[in-house]
């Protein structure tokens, strides 16, 4: 049966909503995989396993979210290939992108394994947790290479319109992921360690299934000459991918920045900091998987030169944004005692995520807008500032939590947030008016350019 999708014709609606669920249901079972994960540690192990590897989660973002952003940059070039309907392009940008994959996972691999001590220093990581943090970081950052085949892989099929693949994988990695979390925590009392192994098991089953499919597409059976590529190849790749890479990476170093200031005031802030985290990432989830979906669909369209396109599939993911913010921030403003409770044991660890949430959860519109408008940029090939507001972001997490967290507390870290947010978002906004919206009116540009040369 044939999965990819053609986003180049048909109705906007039902193509865009099509991939979508899929999608949405591979990324939400991703979190709630990753968040029974962090309930099997919090309540088989306990807060301060929690708040260590919790303590992970903006170095683990630093490293797989820089692969995650080359990967995706890759692929936006691939569905451009695909849209246009240039498949010797595309098998060569395809060989290339596997050369460099291979040179990227090793290197990462071993750059974050050497460097994991001074990262968990930099962070001001508390002595209570650095053994737990280590032992968990060893293992998943020496095993790194899985998950950046798994974010190739993914992406690839995602160029190609194919949303359900991913799902059959999460779901299979899912079910071992959980399983082998409660063998090895609960049953045979494993560490930290044993979350970790468990997750790489369940990342080598979705590697294989993602690859399994990838072979069965027409489009990408490349012949040897496909990897003898030129300069511009890899140049037109890394010059998409890098800054894609650099802006999620300049982002969790900003996320450090604020768990180190976060870890300065001891294991309870740490815990309850973890708790929110998750929670964030899972509330946020919906509108960051509408953004992937749009990255695909722009591409595409991009590619075939359906501008107009762009512009009607903006108007159906702005939509599904919009509906999570309402729903899902809800939750974070009137719930936040219960969600806190479900994964933490403090009292004190709960005050503080009380604190958090409806903060966050009152802002979300700014952040799940600007997933949206940032991957239409992105998937246009166009991503130097996206990766300037990414700059931003970085800057005003940490100016905001540097200057109110000795003010207000807790709540300086939701704060840095929403700030980081806003900033962001308007600088993507501009992106979005700059490159898409010529395009849309090109008579009014030539008119333009007629009465600048008459002035002349």
């Amino acid at each position: 049966m044939r999965k990819n999708r053609d986003f180049t014709v048909g109705s906007p609606l039902r193509l865009i909503m099509a991939f979508y669920w899929p999608l949405l249901l591979t990324s939400m079972l991703q979190q709630v995989y990753n968040f029974v994960d962090t309930l099997i540690v919090g309540k088989g192990l306990g807060d301060n396993a929690l708040a260590a590897v919790g303590n992970m989660g903006s170095i683990f973002f630093l490293i797989v979210g820089f692969s995650f952003g080359l990967a995706n940059g890759f692929s936006v070039l691939v569905a451009q290939s695909y849209g246009a309907k240039d498949i010797d392009q595309l098998r060569h940008r395809l060989a290339a992108t596997i050369i460099l994959g291979i040179i990227l996972a090793i290197s990462l691999s071993l750059i974050s394994v050497a460097f994991l001590p001074s990262l968990l220093n930099f962070m001001r990581t508390d002595p209570l947790i650095i053994s737990d943090s280590l032992k968990y970081g060893y293992i998943v950052f020496g095993g790194l290479s899985i998950g950046i085949c798994y974010n190739i892989a993914g992406s690839i099929l995602r160029a190609f319109g194919d949303s359900q693949t991913p799902l059959k994988a999460i779901i299979a990695s899912s079910i071992i992921n959980l399983a082998l979390d409660s063998l090895f925590i609960l049953v045979i009392g494993m560490g930290v360690e044993g979350a970790a192994i468990a997750t790489l098991i369940a990342q080598v089953v979705s590697v294989g299934i993602c690859i399994n499919q990838l072979r069965q597409i027409p489009e990408i059976r490349m012949e040897k000459k496909h990897f003898k590529n030129s300069f511009k190849t890899y140049w037109d790749l890394l010059r998409n991918g890098l800054p894609m890479a650099f802006m999620n990476s300049i982002t969790a170093v900003g996320c450090m920045v604020v768990q180190g200031f976060v870890n300065a005031y001891g294991v309870v802030y740490t815990a309850a900091y973890a708790a929110c985290g998750k929670y964030l990432n899972l509330f946020m989830n919906p509108a960051a998987t509408a953004g992937s979906a749009m990255t695909a669909y722009t591409s595409q369209n991009y590619g075939a030169r359906n501008y107009q396109r762009i512009k009607e599939g903006l108007k159906v993911v702005l939509g599904i944004s919009i509906v999570s913010y309402i729903v899902l921030g809800s939750l974070m403003v009137f719930f936040p005692a219960q969600l806190g409770g479900f994964l933490l044991s403090g009292k004190e660890q709960i005050v503080l995520v009380c604190q958090y949430l409806p903060i966050c959860g009152l802002m979300k519109i700014f952040v799940d807008i600007l997933f949206v408008v940032r991957a239409t940029v992105q998937g246009m090939g166009k991503p130097m500032l996206p990766m300037l507001s990414g700059i931003l972001e970085m800057f005003l997490r940490t100016f905001t939590v540097s200057f109110f967290i000795g003010i207000v507390g807790f709540p300086a870290t939701a704060y840095a947030e929403v700030s980081a947010w806003i900033g962001a978002l308007l600088v993507n906004l501009i992106a979005l008016y700059i490159n898409l919206f010529p395009l849309l009116h090109p008579d009014a540009t030539i008119k333009k350019k007629i009465q600048c040369c008459n002035c002349k």
